[in-house]
């Protein structure tokens, strides 16, 4: 054999391993990964239908808490990592906008507002998403990512809101606002990502806890917890604490690392779908033609809306 031939062979020898360790780090397929971070959206869906018939009425920021700080306290102890350097203050921003501001905002435009206009109004996301990627992640603006998520905004209003949906003008500007701060959480996790050597849910953990030891003093101060919670309310806060908030919470940060931003934003409309549908399923309320046809802009918005974008990674 000769020389040349022998480092040949040598040479690929040297390069399986590293051939075999690039195939098991091989990327998860975006559809799967699309999967599995909408289970998010479809969790927070549920939220609407929990807080009105579940949860004792007048304690959002109770609710806010149970969803935060026991999730974060798990997370943290499932990561074993703290913040180091500059991710202290990433994980206490981050914390705010996605957790300690968004949360009580979310519960209280659901206890003021009819699900589906609260649902509604959150689903305007995506396009808030489409602009924040532009101003903070200097993306081009893609015009088929804006076009999709006015169709699927369009959509998901046809379909949750009716001639009887009643507007207060707190729950209005409590899911505009609570809008706007996870949208730029959204765009500001995709931009800061992961600190390298640390598990997504270390980072996760870092968030939920730093929302919830702001929302902390927060409910003692205003609202307390609530006097008595029966049975019902018990698996309510079990559904909002685990199920929306350290398995959702999981999922959704997750997907947003690995998803392009307003991609991963166009699962949002998932979340005013499934509070409809809740609506149908088990409170008996029915699809017009209006609705239907407002069901297939918001599906088809965000099916389409996954195509194409991956060079920008908007």
């Amino acid at each position: 054999m000769s020389s040349d031939a022998a480092l040949d062979e040598g040479t690929a020898a040297a390069a399986a391993p590293s051939a075999a360790k690039a195939v098991r780090r091989r990327p998860m397929p975006l559809v799967a990964v699309t999967v599995l971070g909408a289970m998010a959206p479809l969790s927070l869906g549920t939220t609407y239908l929990v807080t009105t018939d579940f949860l004792p009425a007048g304690h959002p920021l109770f609710a806010a808490l149970d969803r935060s700080l026991p999730a974060g306290l798990i997370a943290l102890l499932l990561g074993r990592a703290w913040p180091r350097g500059v991710w202290w203050f990433r994980a206490i921003l981050l914390g705010l906008l996605n957790i300690g501001f968004f949360l009580p905002l979310l519960f209280i435009s659901a206890a003021r507002l009819p699900g589906g206009v609260a649902a509604t109004l959150f689903a305007v996301q995506p396009l808030m998403v489409v602009f924040l990627a532009v101003a903070v992640l200097r993306e081009k603006l893609v015009f088929q990512r804006l076009a999709w998520a006015v169709i699927g905004a369009v959509g998901v209003a046809l379909v949750v809101l009716g001639r009887s949906a009643g507007l207060d003008a707190v729950g209005v500007l409590a899911a505009l606002v609570g809008t706007g701060s996870m949208a730029l959480g959204v765009v500001l996790t995709k931009k800061w990502g992961t600190p390298n050597g640390v598990r997504p849910i270390a980072v996760v953990g870092w968030q939920l806890t730093a929302g919830g030891l702001f929302l902390l003093p927060l409910t003692l101060l205003s609202e307390g917890f609530p006097a008595a919670v029966d049975a019902r309310g018990l698996a309510g806060y079990l559904w909002v604490g685990v199920v929306c908030g350290l398995l959702s919470y999981s999922l959704w940060f997750w997907a947003i690392g690995r998803l392009p931003v307003t991609r991963a934003s166009l699962l949002g409309f998932l979340s005013p779908l499934m509070a409809a549908g809740l609506g149908v399923l088990v409170k008996r309320e029915t699809f017009g033609p209006l609705q239907l046809v407002g069901l297939v802009l918001a599906f088809g918005a965000m099916l389409l809306g996954q195509r194409g974008g991956r060079r920008t990674g908007v």
